[in-house]
């Protein structure tokens, strides 16, 4: 049989007078692209999970409920951030707590100890009973970008070890802690959550800690928050040194106030809020200071306060026991006080 007897066959030849048959198994390079970033992405999270996977725990919660022996009450998972066995989990997952532990990715189980915690931030450091730990470094939050890989590790419903991956969805979000304090700069990604990843380390593609994960919205998919390395570095930072975080005090209580337009010209004002003194401590440093209710403070240290929100902020960036000023609007008066903030919970 000669060729031209089989047309349907010359029809698909290319144009060297190959079959195209035998054309489309031909792989060009740019073919294996999609191929090759898959792996990729599979060769990154497979590194980081075996490089970080050992140094995180699940985290056992026992009290006592009137028997004999205590009970497990609530678990939740942690990071371990030094080889002589420091832990960073969330507070919440260790409020209360009459006993610890933790379990390594081996299976072994450790007692561990409070070191302190703050349910300001949701952060608390224990410590394992153990010495020459595997542990995972703190990176740098501030360089995460909006669709970056993220890796979440943790023990979500007691499932040892489990691994979620997904994107970083949002940066610089809010929300409030248990104690109704604003916490700023967290994260949101889509890495799913569970009940018992609290705690857990959110991990970029590096092997660094990005955040630790901290919160779900029930009935929501692919919303996930976490605090902050650089958060959780801070925080973790103030309770070894100090066994606890300490933030400044002024003495007062405050909201928010709108400003008349007049007043603010008439004051060269930058803000259109100010944060107006409810009460105050006749005793604390506002109160010594000269402070009076109804004042309205629209500036420390020449920031502008429009919240109460930004005091906060402030005092829990400026040190302790260093005088900062005031801006404040008495009447049409605008006034410059002197004040230094203490150590909220000290004695005053």
């Amino acid at each position: 049989m000669d060729e031209e007897s089989i047309p349907a066959v010359r029809l698909l030849k290319d144009e060297e007078g190959r079959p195209e048959e035998s054309r489309r198994c031909e792989v060009k390079p740019g073919d294996m692209s999609d191929v090759e970033l898959l792996d990729a992405y599979s060769r990154a999270v497979i590194s980081v999970v075996e490089a970080v996977g050992p140094a995180v725990v699940g985290i056992s919660v026992l009290q006592h409920t009137g028997r004999r022996e205590p009970m497990q009450t609530g678990a939740g998972s942690g990071v371990i951030i030094a080889p002589d066995g420091y832990i960073l989990t969330n507070d919440h997952v260790v409020q209360q707590a009459k006993r610890l532990t933790v379990t390594l990715q081996d299976s072994s189980v450790l007692d561990s100890t409070l070191v302190g915690s703050d349910p300001i931030t949701d952060l608390a450091v224990i410590r394992a009973g153990a010495s020459s730990l595997p542990y995972a470094k703190l990176g740098d939050s501030a360089q995460l970008r909006v669709g970056q890989l993220i890796i979440a590790i943790g023990n979500p419903f007691g499932f040892q070890s489990t691994v979620s991956t997904g994107v970083v969805s949002a940066l610089g979000r809010s929300m409030r802690s248990t104690q109704g304090m604003l916490i700023e700069n967290i994260i949101q990604h889509t890495a799913p959550l569970n009940p018992g990843n609290s705690g857990g380390p959110l991990v970029d593609s590096r092997g660094n800690i990005a955040g630790i994960n901290t919160a779900i919205i029930a009935l929501a998919q692919g919303i996930g928050f976490s605090i902050p390395s650089n958060t959780a570095r801070w925080v973790a930072s103030q309770i070894l040194s100090h066994g606890k975080v300490r933030r400044g005090y002024l003495g007062i209580v405050a909201q928010q106030r709108p400003l008349s337009r007049r007043l603010v010209r008439f004051h060269h004002l930058t803000g259109e809020y100010g944060v107006e003194v409810v009460s105050i401590d006749p005793d604390g440093p506002a109160g010594r200071a000269g402070l009076r209710e109804g004042d309205v403070i629209t500036a420390l240290n020449g920031r502008n306060t429009a919240s109460v929100d930004d005091i906060h902020r402030f005092l829990s960036e400026w040190p302790l026991g260093e005088e900062t000023t005031l801006t404040v609007i008495r009447g049409a008066e605008r006034l410059d006080v002197a004040v230094v903030p203490v150590e909220a919970g000290a004695s005053r």
